[in-house]
């Protein structure tokens, strides 16, 4: 099953994607902070229930959690890509976090002021959203997933890198682009089982495909991340996972192949679809 959040006229719907239709379900309320996909999981609400079908190219895909608890990120996770940062492996999931306020959904840009960032960085990964509260699990942790969807994990790496933490350089306001839907496990299946990968088009109409991965090369796989992670950190119904990327980021090239106005990229997984963004710099 793919589930979505949707715009739909001058409402936002929580809905079911299947044949190039969007079933709306239940709308999502005008508060400041509401989320009808977290409200959905947290109450195990029914998504194959009947609602209005509407053809997709009639409604705006949006983010598919607006605000989740936390956005939970590993770093370092394929073996190649911490080859070419030039850092050794990770012993253990090395954990750190994006703000919610990041998140962008499809087709939205990912933008920024020149003078706060000129290393901007793209990072295609596998996102996981969490279904049922985990906390110290041991045993079935991927039961506790209740789907998967794309992330581009961008970052500023001037800031990364020159700050000697992460936050700031993960956590502009735009740098979390997540979608186009949530694909529940019994669809995605295996989720080390996937294509990974981004390709970007620059703004004369060029495209290339820079990150080309496979989910089985992660260091750490999706059970691992979350038994590790819930050891220290409870994981709750609608957080979001972002398992790392593979290699050919764009700092890591030579040259450096850094994000600029006008570049789109479109973040493609397997099994689930693609998510495409543009960069804009003001």
């Amino acid at each position: 099953m793919k589930l979505a959040r949707v715009r739909h006229g001058a409402a936002v719907h929580l809905a079911r994607i299947e044949d190039g239709h969007a079933v709306l379900l239940e709308p999502e309320s005008d508060a400041p902070r509401a989320d009808v996909m977290v409200d959905a999981i947290a109450t195990r609400a029914q998504l194959d229930g009947v609602g209005t079908r509407v053809p997709l190219d009639e409604v705006q895909l949006l983010a598919p959690v607006r605000r989740p608890g936390k956005i939970v990120a590993i770093g370092l996770n394929y073996a190649d890509h911490a080859g070419e940062s030039a850092m050794e492996l990770p012993k253990a999931p090395l954990i750190f976090s994006k703000p919610s306020s990041a998140i962008v959904g499809p087709g939205e840009p990912v933008r920024w002021a020149g003078g706060d960032c000129q290393e901007a960085d793209y990072e295609a990964e596998l996102a996981v959203v969490i279904g049922s509260t985990a906390t110290g699990v041991v045993d079935n942790p991927l039961d506790h997933i209740f789907g998967y969807t794309c992330c581009n994990d961008f970052s500023a790496r001037d800031a990364q890198f020159g700050d000697g933490q992460w936050v700031r350089g993960k956590s502009f306001d735009t740098f979390c682009p997540l979608g186009p839907w949530i694909v529940t496990p019994d669809e995605f299946g295996d989720p080390q089982d996937h294509a990974i990968g981004i390709d970007v088009t620059d703004p004369n109409g060029a495209t290339a495909r820079l990150q080309d991965g496979h989910t089985g090369r992660m260091i750490f796989g999706v059970a691992e991340i979350i038994t590790y992670v819930s050891r220290f950190i409870t994981l709750e119904p609608g957080d979001v996972i972002a398992t790392g990327t593979p290699d050919g980021v764009g700092f890591a090239r030579k040259p450096p192949r850094y994000m600029g106005d006008g570049d789109v990229m479109t973040v493609w997984i397997d099994g689930i679809g693609e998510l495409t963004n543009p960069c804009v710099v003001d």
